[in-house]
């Protein structure tokens, strides 16, 4: 076997690729399959290549050089093939000399062994490797969490810089790879010590666990630290902590807190913390049977000084309200503001008189005198008091009774103070149910109306006819017009009721003249209706579509009517007059009466209101009132008609003074429209004596009117 053939079997037995140089020409003389595959060439291109042409690094260049007498060379290095440059693992070895080949000891070796190692895929992946911890390395620096690596035994493995200035470590302190100095400085920054060991041990304890808390450190910060296991395989090989510094985001939240339980403006508590007040008290009154009173103050005329001074200067003012009632009240009482220039206090424990003394000390501050800019004024509150838990227990039903009572105060002169009464609250549960049954009723065609007889004083004759609203409810039975007239005006609900009390009449009256019945129909207006902007226009339809002559429609109103806006009540009525409908004041003397007001307004009747009859004729005030109201009929040229008239001694004294009619029971009470016409009828065709009345009803009843 040749020497060639010797290296060619030796290195075909090699995994890597491998070849032999001969020294000292440092050309190759063998080379296997692997060589060629990795160089890119045939084996028998490679022989006789110079050593340095197939790896050619400055190391190869001067081991060659040197004839291999530098010693073993063995490092990583680069090749250059046709498919490109390669990572190898190179390995350069002096061949001894084969014992039978008579090579003698202390001979120079003749041969040198190549081997090279392919690394190009390890390589790859190294390097992949370097830019994947070079991007976690960026990412955990780049983080706002702290993030802290540990091994199985609780030792830091890594951690970034967060994590250092979340804890304020100091640099020389992480530079020294001192465990036990570091994990010594977190636990003398957390101020609860024990139960940061405590985490800690049961964490050790469970090495898959992962958990979640917050830690306070001792310079003020709030850390969020979350701990979760890293595990390879699904076996635990330590811990990654991460620490997030929410300070700002807790400050931010009690912040937040404290302006949704706050006042904006004066830093009272709101209606949210009202609320856990009264919680607080109604539990406490439960428990301990104290009861507590909620007041609800609501400032005078406060729209003014909005008005005038500029909301700058309201909102100065509402702090300075809050400021005073505040100094006034007791530790244990809470002052809220609610909203506007209405604030909410909460005494306890009080009584009623407890809570009456709290007011009488708030009417005074607030009405000690202000200056705001050098503007001087005044304020005054009105306040409503509901006594808890019998009065109520929950917010709302705290408010809508105080509220209730400070209106009454509002409606009685403002300035002063007033307890909730609970009857009262019962008649506004009875009005709203009421309210509502009327609104059915007009739907549903259960109001009807019933028509008292006017009659001549001097000859007995009918001479027209009040038209008057009744109502039968299928569950509440007859209903009094004294009841459900009131809730009808503070409801708004005496608007579509009047128009449908004027539209029955007329259409009543129309039919009745179109029977030979020329009968005037007087229907009451209440001061809602009349202020309706198209009220006059609504008359004139109502005439023109019936058919009634205008003449025949008398419309009865209030004193009020004329008093408030005179010069547009006087421009109505006017404007009903040009139309030839009659006017009279009803409920006279009741009210407001002024000559200047009579004797601007085209009013042709007087009707003396039932509280001036009833003591006649023996009652002298009324009979003087009643002489004095038809003197001034007479002077003004108006007719006076009596309402209320029950007995005979009572139109005997009316006829006496010269009143020109009357109605009442003495004649007839409110009939339906078909009693009325066959009465009418008769008395038509009877032609009665002037001075014989008709016979008294069985029993008196009191008339009810539709505006009183």
């Amino acid at each position: 076997m040749t020497e060639t053939s010797a290296w060619a079997a030796l290195l075909a037995g090699m995994p890597h690729a491998a070849w032999v140089v001969a020294l000292p020409a440092a050309q190759v003389v063998a080379a296997n399959a692997a060589a060629a595959t990795l160089l890119g060439k045939p084996v028998a291109e490679l022989l006789g290549q110079p050593a340095d042409a197939l790896v050619n690094s400055p190391e190869d260049h001067l081991w060659w050089m040197a004839g291999g007498s530098l010693g073993p060379l063995h490092s990583d290095t680069v090749v250059a093939t046709p498919a490109g440059t390669r990572h190898v693992s190179r390995s350069l070895a002096l061949l001894p000399a084969a014992e039978g080949e008579g090579a003698s000891e202390g001979e120079a070796a003749a041969h040198a062994l190549v081997m090279v190692c392919d690394r190009s895929v390890e390589h790859r992946a190294e390097q992949a490797r370097e830019a994947a911890l070079a991007e976690l390395q960026a990412t955990l620096e780049a983080t706002a969490d702290g993030i802290l690596v540990t091994d199985p035994a609780g030792r830091m493995s890594a951690c970034n810089r967060r994590f250092a200035e979340i804890w304020g470590l100091p640099t020389e302190l992480l530079q020294r790879d001192d465990d036990a100095a570091v994990q010594a400085w977190l636990l003398r920054s957390v101020t609860e010590a024990p139960e940061y060991t405590r985490r800690l041990q049961a964490l050790r304890e469970a090495p898959q666990a992962s958990s979640s808390d917050r830690l306070v450190l001792h310079n003020g910060q709030v850390v969020e630290r979350v701990s979760r296991p890293l595990l390879v395989r699904g076996r635990p090989q330590g811990r990654v902590w991460s620490f997030r510094d929410l300070t700002a985001s807790v400050v931010a939240e009690a912040r937040i807190e404290e302006l949704s339980r706050n006042d904006a403006l004066t830093g009272l508590p709101n209606r949210a913390a009202l609320i856990d007040s009264v919680g607080e008290a109604t539990a406490q009154a439960r428990s301990g049977g104290q009861a507590y009173a909620f007041l609800l103050v609501d400032l005078d005329r406060f729209r003014q000084i909005n008005d005038s001074l500029g909301h700058d200067v309201g909102d100065r003012v509402l702090q300075t309200v809050a400021h005073r009632i505040q100094a006034c009240l007791r530790a244990d009482d809470v002052l809220a503001r609610l909203g506007g220039d209405q604030f909410a206090v909460l005494v306890r424990p009080a009584d009623a008189s407890a809570a009456e003394a709290t007011a009488r000390r708030i009417l005074n501050v607030v009405a000690q005198p202000c200056s705001v800019d050098g503007a001087p004024f005044t304020l005054t509150c009105s306040i409503g008091i509901a006594l808890a838990p019998s009065q109520g227990s929950r917010i709302d039903d705290l408010v809508r009774h105080a509220e209730a009572a400070m209106r009454t105060v509002k409606s009685a002169g403002r300035a002063h103070f007033r307890l909730h009464q609970t009857r009262a609250e019962g008649d506004r549960r009875h009005n709203m149910q009421l309210d509502h049954a009327m609104r059915q009723a007009l739907v549903s065609g259960r109001f009807r109306l019933h028509y008292q007889p006017q009659v001549n004083l001097a000859d007995g004759t009918v001479v027209g006819a009040e038209a008057l609203l009744r109502w039968r409810d299928p569950e509440m039975g007859e209903v009094s017009p004294a009841q459900f007239i009131p809730v009808a005006e503070d409801s708004g609900f005496i608007v579509p009721i009047g128009d449908w009390v004027l539209g029955q009449a007329v259409r009543q009256a129309a039919l009745w003249f179109q029977r030979g019945h020329a009968v005037p129909i007087a229907v009451n207006v209440s001061a809602l209706q009349f202020k309706q902007p198209h009220f006059v226009d609504r008359i004139a339809s109502v005439l023109a579509v019936s058919g009634l002559p205008p003449q025949l429609l008398e419309l009865e109103v209030t004193e009020s009517i004329l008093v408030h806006d005179a010069d547009e009540a006087l421009h109505r009525l006017h404007a009903l007059a040009r139309l030839g409908v009659k006017m009279a004041i009803d409920d006279f003397g009741t009210g407001y009466s002024s000559l200047s007001y009579l004797k601007r307004f085209p009013i042709g009747k007087l009707k003396i209101d039932r509280s001036f009859i009833k003591g006649l004729p023996g009652d002298e005030s009324d009979a003087g009132i009643v002489r004095a109201i038809l003197q001034m009929a007479r002077a003004l040229g108006m007719r006076c008609v009596a309402e209320g008239v029950e007995t005979e001694p009572q139109r005997q004294f009316l006829l006496t003074e010269g009143c020109d009619e009357f109605q009442g029971w003495l004649y007839a009470p409110a009939l339906d429209s078909l009693s009325f016409e066959q009465r009418l009828t008769h008395a038509q065709a009877a032609e009665p004596a002037p001075e014989q009345p008709a016979p008294p009803a069985p029993a008196p009843q009191r008339r009810i009117r539709l505006v009183r």
